[in-house]
């Protein structure tokens, strides 16, 4: 009985002394009040799904890239003549340094799985839509700090891959008319990649650019908050609340949705632990051999592409011989991203409730993108080229089609859009045309023209493929 009397006062006086300490803070900071708003009184929908996962586990792997980089950087050299030795250094010598290095390269890879596959259910759910527009345009803000973090991080470990990789990457300022040769010379800070070029990339890899992407994801987060989140059903849960002003189709975040995302946390490190202590290279998926020897400015590879996930813009960039053109349709494939709110305007948000064709439409711009990304690892034959220029065409046709499916349209409308995607592409085709890939390029038309008669003349002979279902008014109902 003494040992229990003991342990309630102990626990008294603990919980006096934190209860003390929490009021102290309060007075001078509004953590509680903080805590309250941002997690344990917002409310989201009651019916997210394993989809509503990624997002929780992006910010995980952000402090983990933010953790491991700040222990490697202790070790690193960013000069060109030692910093490759300087990362052999790291993983050799330095005690549970490979490992650190592994969670830090394996972690930018899983980083961008994660971040298409939060992309993916917000454009299949439509949370895009009014009035989350500019909670998109921050997350899209975001992925493009990600792939300059990512890109000036790839220079860092001076291989072969690495020092060649960022030379074509640089190499596309050139393209802009006027002022590309002086601006390529200025992003380089030399003639060619050199020191300076290394020094630059590693000041705006672990200073600048980590700043102004913790600074997005602030943003991001606030503006969460601020419209609410979406839900499989695409039902605004803030339109229905009780007579208390919580919503009557939501509950806490705190503690339903963070226990629920501590098991989506458990599976993915267990996922990235497998990596890491099995395949961290994942058949030179996630780190290159060619990356493995040290760069050599006298030394092409046989072939230079990016990782993996660049593969799918690097592909568009290679499907147009112009390099140019090449360079704006790389451009337009992420510029076009930031604008789908205002190109998709249909008021139906989730897959759920939109219509057969639409389903189908998106399953196939989901596998145009992966198969983009593949093609962008092969070399650069003919028949490659010949294929990512169908897949690019079909990447910005989804959004065309996306345009046309906004609204209900006439047959004739849908009729005269698929004659004028048709006769674009056989005009670039016309233009583009060399004897020696006559036969490549007849059969390879047949790609679009097909896509073009499934998602716009089929509508127009069954408008019904695109009629939405009915939307319910509430995510439960009495």
């Amino acid at each position: 009985m003494s040992a229990e009397k003991e342990k309630r006062d102990y626990l008294d006086v603990t919980g006096g002394w934190l209860h003390r300490l929490r009021d102290w803070i309060d007075a001078r900071f509004p953590m509680t009040k903080f805590w309250n708003e941002q997690v344990a009184q917002y409310y989201a929908p009651k019916n997210f799904n394993f989809w509503y996962f990624f997002g929780s586990i992006a910010l995980l792997i952000l402090v983990n890239q933010i953790v491991t980089g700040i222990f490697l950087a202790m070790n690193y050299k960013p000069a060109a003549a030692s910093a490759f030795a300087s990362v052999e250094y790291i993983m050799r010598d330095v005690n549970w340094g490979w490992l650190i290095r592994y969670m830090h390269s394996v972690g930018a890879s899983m980083f961008f799985v994660v971040v298409y596959l939060h992309m993916f259910r917000g454009v299949m759910y439509g949370s895009y839509k009014k009035p989350r527009e500019l909670l998109w345009i921050f997350g899209m803000l975001i992925y493009l700090a990600l792939m300059a973090e990512a890109f000036m991080g790839y220079l860092l470990p001076w291989g072969q891959m690495s020092y060649w990789g960022a030379n074509v990457i640089i190499s596309l300022f050139g393209a802009i008319p006027g002022i590309g040769s002086g601006l390529e010379q200025w992003v380089r800070g030399d003639f060619y990649i050199s020191d300076i070029t290394l020094n630059r990339f590693f000041a705006l890899h672990v200073v600048a650019v980590p700043l102004v992407l913790l600074g997005l994801v602030v943003f991001h987060l606030i503006a969460l908050h601020e419209v609410g989140s979406n839900n499989p059903d695409g039902v605004e849960i803030k339109k229905h609340k009780g007579a208390d002003g919580i919503p009557l189709d939501g509950i806490p975040f705190h503690p339903y949705y963070t226990i629920k995302d501590i098991c989506g946390v458990i599976i993915f490190i267990a996922i990235f632990s497998a990596i890491i202590f099995f395949s961290p290279g994942l058949h030179g998926l996630f780190l290159e051999p060619a990356n493995f020897e040290p760069a050599n400015a006298l030394k092409t590879p046989a072939d230079i592409h990016p990782l993996w996930y660049f593969g799918p813009y690097y592909a568009i960039l290679r499907s147009i011989p112009n390099k140019g053109l090449g360079a704006l349709a790389l451009l337009l494939s992420i510029v076009i991203l930031f604008v789908l709110p205002w190109i998709d305007r249909n008021p139906v948000k989730s897959i759920r409730y939109r219509g057969l064709l639409y389903r189908g439409l998106l399953f196939v711009f989901v596998l145009t993108f992966i198969v983009l990304g593949y093609i962008g690892m092969q070399p650069a034959t003919p028949f490659w080229a010949e294929i990512g220029q169908r897949l690019s065409e079909m990447y910005f046709l989804f959004f065309a089609v996306s345009w046309a499916y906004s609204k209900p349209r006439s047959r004739a409308y849908l009729v005269i859009t698929f004659i004028c995607v048709m006769a674009v592409i056989s005009l670039f085709d016309w233009v583009s045309w060399v004897p020696s890939a006559a036969v490549l390029k007849m059969y390879s038309w047949l790609i679009p023209l097909v896509y073009s008669l499934i998602f716009l003349l089929l509508p127009a002979l069954s408008p019904k493929l695109i009629e939405p279902k009915p939307v319910p008014e509430r995510v439960t109902m009495k």
